[in-house]
């Protein structure tokens, strides 16, 4: 598709306007936006109940609507996680790592942020980081072309230090969604 940034607006502003259902959603949307900003001065957490309720029905809404769509998407985007899982992707492993160091760097400067959450979070940066130079490290001395697929999955010891490494992410941001979870439970109920 060879289209400017201004002809791919025009298309947009051109798919809103031709049909009821799409000014329809367009309408909603505006009008959910400006309640939600009229909301910032009045701090109704009515209006923020509802909201929330508006979008959860939009959900529900598309759910219900397009549900043979909504399946082959999910299936879609699960095959994608497992082929990820099993066949990934250096180009997102070295994204994991800029994630990770905005990660580091947002600990580093968190003032709101325990004791015993930093030390777990340097804990496992500095082992993602070890992983991480790692394989570098041993890509380079092997020679391996990391755009090179075939020769990147022929080498065990570099997919394992990407598995390894994709592994331990996941384990560290499920145990920080609970721990936020827990902590928020604590401050509401405790």
């Amino acid at each position: 598709m060879d289209l400017s940034f201004l002809e791919k607006l025009g298309v947009i502003f051109q798919y809103v306007f031709s049909s009821f259902l799409s000014i329809e959603i367009f309408m909603l949307s505006l009008l959910l936006f400006i309640i939600l900003t009229v909301n910032l001065k009045r701090k109704n957490h009515f209006v923020e109940r509802l909201a929330i309720g508006v979008y959860i029905g939009f959900l529900i809404g598309i759910l219900i609507s397009y549900t043979t769509y909504v399946k082959t998407c999910v299936h879609s985007f699960v095959k994608a996680i497992m082929n990820y899982v099993y066949f990934p992707s250096t180009v997102i492993y070295f994204f994991i790592i800029v994630f990770v160091t905005t990660m580091i760097l947002w600990t580093l400067f968190s003032k709101k942020m325990t004791l015993f959450k930093k030390i777990f979070n340097y804990f496992f940066f500095s082992i993602l980081y070890f992983l991480f130079m790692s394989f570098v490290a041993l890509a380079a001395y092997d020679g391996v072309d990391l755009i090179d697929i075939a020769k990147l999955y022929q080498n065990n010891t570099i997919l394992c230090f990407v598995q390894i490494s994709n592994f331990i992410l996941l384990f560290w941001l499920v145990f920080t969604g609970f721990y936020h979870l827990y902590c928020f439970l604590k401050k509401k109920y405790g």
